[in-house]
């Protein structure tokens, strides 16, 4: 089975843009993908972009997830150990007919894609872009709930900076910088912090979901990543206090 793309778009934090609104102002993705690796992947970047999320890894598990909760998207893999995706998509749109449907496989024929349009609402292909699944995912949700309402959130302010937490889009000195989830959350966080010195071990801890690993250098990377994009519209922002961690001007 192909694997979801390399670091591209993957490394995204294990936080719960945001899906038409349920009761709770959050959409619910079913996720039915039986490698584990990919699964989580999927289930920490929809969690991140504040959808609530089950996983299954069989037809069976999906079916029972399904009556458990019900969801608004299923994202399924065609290929399933006791089953296919796509006869799993007609019974649960069976049992709900505005379920949207987006299928993730390796296949890409034509009569593929064909066939599984032919009752679903997108198709997408291994090896991918996470941050492409999740604006589908979106997209696909919007046209099937376009009267619902997406839960509105106050910006975060930081001197020039603003973070606005329903559309994240970050602005600076009156104009828009475009950051990936992974950089939006490193910086939300830093903002989060006010001007306190933010140890590395702890960034690595809220942002990535990892322990114990003082000698990575993912940190080091995203701050650059950051400071490249917001150094462009206004004056230097982020600072280093070496041997601790990082702050914010």
């Amino acid at each position: 089975m192909s694997h979801a793309e390399g670091h591209r778009g993957t490394d995204v934090p294990a936080v719960s843009a945001a899906g038409p609104a349920d009761a709770r102002g959050r959409a619910t993705v079913l996720v039915v993908e039986d490698e584990p690796s990919i699964a989580d992947v999927l289930a920490i970047a929809l969690r991140y972009h504040h959808f609530d999320v089950m996983t299954a890894g069989t037809v069976r598990e999906a079916l029972a997830a399904a009556d458990r909760t019900r969801p608004d998207c299923a994202l399924l893999d065609v290929m399933l150990p006791d089953g296919d995706g796509r006869a799993l998509g007609r019974q649960l749109r069976a049992r709900r007919p505005e379920l949207a449907l987006v299928f993730l496989t390796a296949r890409d024929a034509p009569a593929e894609v064909v066939g599984a349009l032919g009752f679903g609402d997108d198709y997408i292909t291994k090896p991918f872009n996470i941050d492409e699944v999740v604006a589908r995912i979106g997209a696909v949700l919007r046209r099937a709930r376009p009267h619902d309402v997406l839960p509105q959130r106050p910006p975060l302010r930081y001197g020039d900076l603003e973070l606005d937490e329903t559309t994240y889009v970050v602005r600076r000195e009156g104009g828009s910088v475009q950051l990936t989830p992974t950089e939006y959350a490193l910086l939300r966080f830093l903002v989060r912090n006010g001007g306190r010195v933010v140890p590395k071990e702890q960034l690595l801890r809220h942002v990535w979901n990892i322990e114990h690993a003082a000698e990575s250098t993912v940190v080091e990377t995203y701050i650059s990543y950051l400071r490249r994009k917001l150094d462009q519209v206004g004056p230097p922002l982020i600072t280093t206090r070496r041997g601790v961690g990082y702050g914010l001007a």
